[in-house]
């Protein structure tokens, strides 16, 4: 792909010059493994749980609210992964997205940083789009607290290094501090938002599945299930570390995707709810169902990162 460039302007008025803050920080401490094994449980029974559960329910009361097909530009509807947005005059199109997993920032603000800029990117290479640029939206509880300041300045080493291996430099963004109630804070949500370019309609994954499509997964499933939606959902516990986030994995398997996008007829990204919630939300989109051949909890639930879930033919 060949870019050309407009304009090269030097950003050390804006990196360079800007007062800095040494405050004192206490590093989170590093997590230990589940406390105990999760058990088995009816994949069906936990599925339900976490479509009750309104952080992981549809949003779709929410957006059509509004009217989404503003100057008919909308190429993709809400509800189904990246938004898409033609470009006047030309075939491309951009593709945008927003994530954050706070529990994960919370329980390792390193890896919960990096795992944010992932799963943008893993959003918008589901598309077909490749990611260009990123903005960051910091929300954190009171900096003047140790404990506090030692979240942010563990996500911000983890978007770091994740926007330079994935290359999709920060271009914008703000922070909001004292964000906290009776002295509780939220939980630390460094919402990572981003852009990608679709050169074409030939490179656009926007189909549903079909009937008779295989559904092939792209990634390794440890079943890695600390700090999950199914354990905090289903089991009401918070334990174990945040999913490791290994950053050339997402970029292998990133341009896998996009090299092969012609061939597939669906994607999604795996994310909270793991390989159940995924192939439900592209069963759901499809009007059909879909048939996978394990019952494990955590193959089923676990939340690995650098995993995609295909529909070909």
């Amino acid at each position: 792909m060949c870019f050309i460039v407009k304009a090269d302007l030097p950003l050390k008025a804006l990196s360079g010059t800007a007062p800095e803050y040494d405050r004192p920080y206490i590093a989170t401490p590093l997590q230990g493994p589940l406390q105990e094994p999760v058990p088995q449980i009816d994949p069906v029974d936990a599925l339900k749980a976490l479509l009750s559960d309104p952080n992981y329910a549809s949003k779709a009361w929410v957006y059509e609210q509004y009217d989404c097909q503003v100057m008919a530009d909308t190429v993709r509807t809400p509800g189904m992964g990246a938004g898409i947005v033609r470009v006047h005059g030309t075939e491309k199109m951009l593709a945008f997205t927003s994530d954050v997993t706070p529990r994960y920032v919370f329980a390792n603000p390193i890896e919960g940083g990096k795992q944010a800029v992932a799963e943008a990117y893993r959003n918008l290479t589901a598309v077909g789009a490749l990611p260009l640029a990123s903005t960051d939206n910091l929300n954190f509880g009171n900096p003047e607290k140790p404990a506090i300041m030692g979240q942010f300045v563990g996500a911000i080493q983890g978007i770091g290094e994740a926007v330079r291996k994935l290359d999709m430099p920060i271009v914008s963004g703000n922070v909001s501090l004292y964000n906290e109630t009776d002295g509780e804070a939220i939980l630390p949500t460094p919402t990572i938002g981003a852009v990608g370019l679709i050169l074409s309609r030939e490179h656009l994954i926007k189909g549903h599945a079909r009937e008779g499509d295989h559904a092939i997964l792209i990634g390794d499933t440890k079943g890695h299930l600390g700090r999950s939606a199914l354990l905090e959902t289903v089991f009401n516990r918070s334990d174990g570390d945040a999913p490791p986030v290994d950053l050339a994995a997402e970029k292998r398997n990133g341009d896998f995707i996009r090299k092969h996008s012609r061939w597939i007829a669906a994607c999604t990204d795996l994310s909270d709810g793991g390989l159940a919630m995924a192939a439900f939300e592209m069963a759901q989109s499809a009007g059909m169902g879909v048939k996978i051949d394990h019952d494990e909890t955590n193959y089923l639930f676990g939340e690995d990162q650098a995993r995609y879930l295909l529909a070909c033919d």
